[in-house]
């Protein structure tokens, strides 16, 4: 019998002084059996960063021509790629060929620093990919945030962010280990 996906339901408030970017949003996510929390509160911080009234989450784990998030123009091109955690160098090679810009939040530590060291040359050659890197103490805080009912206000400045959820917070802070030629951030 398979496991049906879990449904949470987030209303952020996103304030991007970054971008100058003031909106609220409700997103539904569904949650795969195998996901855990961290990774579906990874994906939920892309949507924050890279917020727009086009941007949408993928199908989901296991679908392997789709990403966590993208967004696409009117016309269907794919204007924004965006995954989370270690993708391999090669779906990575194949999105930078698809989209205009992907976007990788490598997430889980020594794991990531470790996926980080073996692809670092071969994802150093892709022109349109830029890669963050969330330290754990600020993933894992984040994933103490999942509800499946949540009212998230974000707030995201030089870098930095910070997220509540009732007497919950999270500040979290990233360290860019690749940019895009031109840098992208819509």
């Amino acid at each position: 019998m398979a496991l049906n996906a879990t449904i949470y339901k987030a209303a952020l408030q996103i304030s991007d002084m970054d971008r100058q970017y003031y909106q609220d949003h409700v997103v539904t996510l569904a949650r795969h059996p195998s996901e855990t929390d961290e990774r579906m509160m990874m994906r939920l911080l892309a949507f924050a960063l890279h917020a727009h009234e086009h941007l949408s989450f993928g199908r989901g784990i296991g679908v392997e021509d789709e990403p966590a998030l993208w967004q696409k123009d009117l016309t269907g091109t794919i204007d924004l790629w965006i995954e989370v955690g270690q993708p391999d160098e090669k779906s990575l090679r194949q999105a930078c060929g698809r989209a205009k810009q992907v976007v990788v939040y490598s997430y889980g530590g020594r794991g990531a620093d470790l996926w980080w060291e073996k692809n670092r040359n071969a994802l150093e050659r892709l022109n349109n990919l830029t890669v963050v890197n969330l330290p754990p103490d600020g993933s894992r805080a984040l994933a103490q945030l999942a509800q499946p009912s949540m009212q998230l206000p974000c707030t995201i400045q030089e870098g930095q962010m910070w997220v509540g959820e009732g007497s919950n917070s999270a500040h979290i802070e990233w360290t860019i280990l690749k940019s895009a030629s031109p840098p992208f951030r819509q």
